[in-house]
């Protein structure tokens, strides 16, 4: 089991100057953190110099580079064998991290499932929603939470997956499949969040597809035939449906038809191949 001292904190953070100090001054008390690093990520107010002020070590980006991006930058810099991530906005409750700690070493990765009043519109509990379901449904395992941003897990597998990790949004999205796919042991905690201070740098409309297509590009790197199967599917259906349909009224069968079918087994052929890389790519890893 995990304890507080092998464990470094980090802390993405732009332009969190109205939170940041409080966030850190809650951190402190509650474990003997092995560090707690905050990663500016090129913020054009105070954060910096009250992160620093509040006791954190200050890793400061030149320029916005995006969430990902600062937490990369975190993982390569932390010293401890584990690392807790969390928003820097106020949300996440330090003594909810405790929690998450413990079962490391058992676990490889511990996520904050958010339970409870989400302080979230209905359009984004609805997004969420379908996230999980989506990527339940390709990783073939329940995950209550795919986007929380608080987790904690072993540090060596977070740089396995590093060049994996997009710059913008969303770490947390490919982190919990990658770790799930590459069968690695995965929990979830139950937390509570509070309303976070400021507003959400994440937009529904701009960031939803985004989202949609991290998972999607994540499952066809672990397992391709959970994406291309029911592709596959469908157009074969389509096609023979239609091929029923027409030789019963117009007795032959359409280019269409044709084409539909011939889509579905290119569709599956290549799933197939791609599967086989996938399985091959980590058969070698240690």
């Amino acid at each position: 089991m995990a304890s507080a001292d092998q464990v470094s904190v980090l802390i993405p953070a732009f332009n969190e100057a109205g939170a940041i100090g409080n966030v850190i001054a809650a951190l402190k008390p509650a474990a003997n953190w092995r560090e707690i690093i905050v990663i500016d990520d090129g913020s054009s107010d105070d954060t910096s110099a009250i992160a620093a002020a509040a006791g954190a070590t200050v890793i400061r980006h030149p320029y916005n580079k995006g969430n990902g991006a600062s937490v990369k930058t975190g993982v390569r810099a932390a010293q401890g064998e584990y690392i807790l991530i969390l928003d820097a906005d106020g949300q996440h409750r330090p003594a909810d991290a405790g929690r998450l700690i413990a079962p490391l070493g058992e676990y490889d990765l511990m996520i904050g499932a958010r339970v409870g009043a989400m302080q979230a519109s209905w359009q984004r509990r609805l997004g969420n929603g379908f996230l999980n379901w989506l990527s339940s449904y390709l990783t073939g395992r329940t995950i209550p939470d795919l986007t929380s941003g608080m987790r904690a897990g072993r540090r060596a597998i977070f740089v396995e997956f590093l060049h994996l990790l997009p710059n913008g949004f969303s770490t947390p999205t490919t982190t919990t499949l990658s770790f799930i796919k590459a069968g690695y042991n995965v929990g979830f905690e139950p937390i509570a969040v509070d309303q976070r201070v400021g507003t959400s740098k994440i937009k529904l409309a701009r960031d939803g597809s985004k989202f949609i297509l991290i998972v999607i590009r994540v499952m066809t790197i672990f397992s391709p035939l959970r994406v291309f199967l029911p592709v596959s599917a469908v157009s074969f259906l389509l096609g023979t449906g239609y091929a029923v349909w027409t030789i019963a009224t117009q007795r032959h069968v359409t280019n269409s038809s044709v084409l539909l079918i011939v889509l579905a087994v290119l569709l599956f052929a290549v799933g197939l191949v791609s599967e086989q890389i996938a399985t091959l790519r980590f058969d070698g890893r240690k």
